[in-house]
Parts: structure tokens; sequence; C-alpha cells
């Protein structure tokens, strides 16, 4: 059995990839003071570079009620890695109506990248967070919610940053009111949330001058997230002076034709060229 572990072990060392548990102890929290016994996992990409790396933790999407791991997940990664960049696939607990728990799975990765940065070959400056769909939710939320560590804590990880440099959102959802994704709000929310609870989960609302800079896409035939949810952000990103772009696509609809065509590279082309035009990132 032990030589098997380590045959597998290896494996993942060959491939640069890691597979850890987020929280301590699988003690993983579902609001202040309350836990569950549950493993979360995040699996590491590491770029192959000679010099620190940036980061971006993936949020992949499924409407919050399941998780689209291998397309909008360790693919994501593995294209970051060609470009010198390491991917962190987060496997993000299903919240069933617990609002909080994705959001505290995402701040503890962004926080546990940016601990282990020295060992894992990461820029600690330069870690961002990418998102599609109902993943997009979360990056966007993750962005506008954030603390710069939790200093009286007893945990490490929980006393770094839990901000993201930069975010790309992919035809995300963005707003919990009148334009959201209904399965979305619904398996995040619950079936009739407040009007304060969506507010706060609405991220075009959430905008503050430290709002980091964020590149969004959305194809304009998107019938399942309307595009308006990429709309109002970047409205509200603009008022508040902060570095962003909206690559509006023609079409695809939502998903991007099954992510491939010209729909889908243009995206993935256009925002590696904004990251390096805006120096967020530098990529030999």
């Amino acid at each position: 059995m032990k030589c098997i572990l380590m045959i597998f072990i290896i494996s993942w060392q060959l491939h640069g990839q890691e597979r850890l548990t987020l929280w301590p102890e699988n003690k993983a929290p579902i609001s202040v003071g309350v836990f569950e016994n549950k493993k979360v996992f995040i699996t590491v990409h590491k770029a192959k570079t000679s010099k620190p790396a940036p980061a971006v933790v993936i949020c992949p999407g499924g409407g919050y009620g399941m998780l689209a791991m291998r397309g909008e997940g360790h693919t994501i990664a593995k294209w970051l890695n060609k470009r010198g960049i390491t991917g962190v696939v987060l496997e993000y607990r299903l919240p069933r109506g617990r609002f909080e728990v994705p959001l505290l799975d995402t701040q503890r990765t962004l926080r546990t990248v940016r601990y282990n940065a020295k060992k894992w070959g990461v820029n600690p400056n330069q870690i961002g967070i990418i998102g599609f769909s109902a993943g997009g939710h979360l990056a966007s939320t993750a962005s506008t919610q954030f603390d710069r560590g939790q200093k009286d804590s007893q945990d490490e990880i929980q006393r770094v940053s839990c901000r993201p440099d930069f975010a790309i959102l992919v035809y995300p959802v963005v707003s919990m009111g009148k334009n959201t994704h209904g399965g979305s709000r619904k398996n995040l929310m619950g079936k009739a949330p407040s009007k304060k609870l969506m507010d706060r989960f609405s991220a075009e609302k959430r905008v503050t001058d430290s709002t980091p800079p964020i590149f969004l896409t959305h194809a304009q035939d998107d019938r399942v997230v309307l595009p308006i949810n990429s709309q109002e952000l970047y409205e509200a990103l603009v008022a508040h002076k902060i570095k962003a772009t909206y690559l509006k696509l023609a079409s695809g609809g939502h998903g991007l034709n099954g992510y491939k065509g010209p729909m889908w590279d243009a995206w993935q082309k256009q925002s590696i060229n904004w990251l390096l035009e805006e120096k967020i990132i530098s990529v030999d």
C-alpha cells in the first residue's frame, strides 16, 4: 500500500500537480463559529518557470449545484501553465442555501496560495482569480468582499490577505437581483432570500476603490446568464476608476460553444494580453 501511495505522489509531482485539503483537520466553516467535518480540495498545477510565477485561483461554474471541473477547471489550469502561470483549481463546497460557504472556501484558497507563495514558486503580488458562470459570481464576490488578513487569528493562513490582485470573469453570474440566474441564486441562498442578502451578493453593488482590476467577457447571445450581468459590473468598475475591460463576444451562447471555437479562443487571447498590457503579470 505504501508503495502504491508513493508512486501516486511521485506521479503528481512529475506532472507538476499537488492536491491538498484546504481546512485544518477538515473542519470547514459554515458561518461564524459553525463548522462541518468536510474535506475541501484544491489542486495546484505549478508553472514551469525559473522565476516566481503569477498564480490564478480557478472557480468552475455549475450553477452552485455542481462543478464543471474539466472544461472550467483543470483544462484552464493547463492553459495557464502554458503561459507561465500557476493554476489552482478549487473544488468549493456547494452551498445548498448556506450562502457563506463557497466564499469562505475561495477566500481560504487565496490566503493559502499567498501563504505558500515561496514554497510553490509564486509571486505573492500576482495572485488572481478566474471564474466561469456561477464560478464567475464567486470570483466577483471574492473580488469585492475581502480582507487584508485576520491579524488576531491563531491560524497563520487566516492572517494572510485574501484580496485577489486581479480577476477574469467569463460569462459570469454577477447580480443576485432581477437579472440573476435563478438556479444559481436558489442554490446559493434558498427560495426566498431577503433583498439585503441579494444586495450583499451582487458584486455590481459592492465595488469600491479597493476592488482589483477585472477583465470581463460575455457572449451577447447568452440566454442562460444574461450579458447585462457583465455590463453592470463593468459600469460600476468604470465609475470607481478601476482598471477594467469588457470583451463582448458576438456569439457562442453560455459556455461558448462547449469551450471551443473562435469566441473561446478570443477571450483567452485577449485576457492574457490585458494582463500583460496592464502589467498585472509578466510572462516570458
